[in-house]
């Protein structure tokens, strides 16, 4: 169950002059981060200097890779999936709590410890196919957030054998992370969004923030090049799950890259992407997972149960023809 990487059009507006008063510009900058790019935008009277705010951001990206990444081999999560004896560091606490709650929201749809499997279906760093029914049975014993905890600082293993993988949750958390430092430093209205995951803060003089959801076709790679809709945003985080941009297929079979950590094979739902807006964008970005996780009826019943998310899932009927769900509170910010 690894997620996304959704595709997000951000739409800026400069801010321009009027009534002969210089009022805030929208200053951005962007760049890579994670194995994809990131972009930020805030409004700006000229108290904050984009480059010094660039370099702040840019330290804790790369700070967050070296906490959390897969992809750099001593990294915290790479030495602990090795059993080595490492102290883990605020980051990893924060983010392993965070799936655990999410984990326990959703009946253990959403699981990060299912690294493995998605290794074996052939997502993942080395992204080498090793399937077989016989793993399969030996990977899922080796499966389950009851099995590794937290306790005095140190993360505790009851299966040494367990593998964590924060893939479905790091972006919108890494969104999180940056979101706090920016409000930290007195910027009252801005945008950050990492891999197509997003959260704002405030707005752009009197204008929601506009985000652009693409249409869930088959390698559909540029963001914003076919849009399904457009959500407008304000005080609030986003997150999409969709299999349309990581997937295989293999004797005619199409293989997603989001893995039910419940039965050990890719989620085989109608359901092609799942848009879902929360307080904080680490919890957005994992219930959209688990939305794909699922499925469309299941994904409904649980975003209409719990008030404090919203969602807009895309989803294919009997026919192959897309159709769409929306939250009611949605709506009036929904233009599709």
């Amino acid at each position: 169950m690894t997620a996304k990487p959704l595709s997000v059009l951000i739409l800026l507006v400069v801010i321009s002059f009027s009534c002969g008063k210089k009022e805030p510009v929208v200053s951005t900058f962007n760049g890579f981060a994670q194995g994809t790019t990131y972009s930020v935008a805030f409004l700006n009277s000229g108290r904050f200097d984009p480059a010094s705010v660039r370099s702040g951001v840019e330290k804790i990206l790369n700070d967050f890779d070296m906490s959390l990444s897969l992809y750099q081999d001593s990294s915290v999560l790479s030495r602990i999936n090795r059993n080595e004896k490492v102290l883990p560091d605020s980051f990893f606490i924060e983010a392993f709590i965070k799936s655990k709650e999410i984990s326990l929201l959703t009946d253990g749809a959403f699981d990060i410890t299912v690294g493995p499997l998605v290794k074996a279906w052939g997502f993942g760093p080395d992204s080498h196919k090793n399937f077989s029914e016989q793993k399969k049975d030996s990977l899922m014993q080796h499966i389950g957030m009851n099995k590794v905890d937290i306790r005095d600082g140190m993360l505790i293993k009851t299966d040494p054998g367990v593998n964590l993988d924060f893939n479905a949750i790091a972006q919108g958390y890494s969104v999180d992370v940056i979101y706090r430092y920016l409000k930290g430093l007195g910027i009252s209205n801005f945008l950050v969004e990492i891999g197509g995951e997003v959260r704002v803060k405030g707005d752009k003089n009197g204008t929601m923030w506009r985000i652009g959801i693409d249409r869930p076709i088959d390698n559909n790679m540029v963001p914003g090049n076919d849009l399904q809709a457009v959500i407008a945003l304000k005080d609030r985080a986003l997150a999409t799950s969709g299999n349309y941009r990581k997937f295989y297929v293999e004797n005619g079979i199409k293989y997603s890259h989001t893995i039910d950590p419940r039965t050990g094979y890719p989620a085989r739902t109608q359901l092609l992407s799942a848009t879902v807006l929360a307080g904080d964008c680490a919890t957005a970005d994992g219930v959209a997972t688990a939305c794909m996780v699922l499925g469309k009826d299941k994904a409904v019943e649980f975003l209409s149960r719990y008030s404090e998310f919203e969602g807009y899932l895309i989803y294919s009927d009997d026919k192959g023809d897309f159709k769409t769900w929306c939250s009611e509170t949605l709506q009036k910010y929904l233009t599709e």
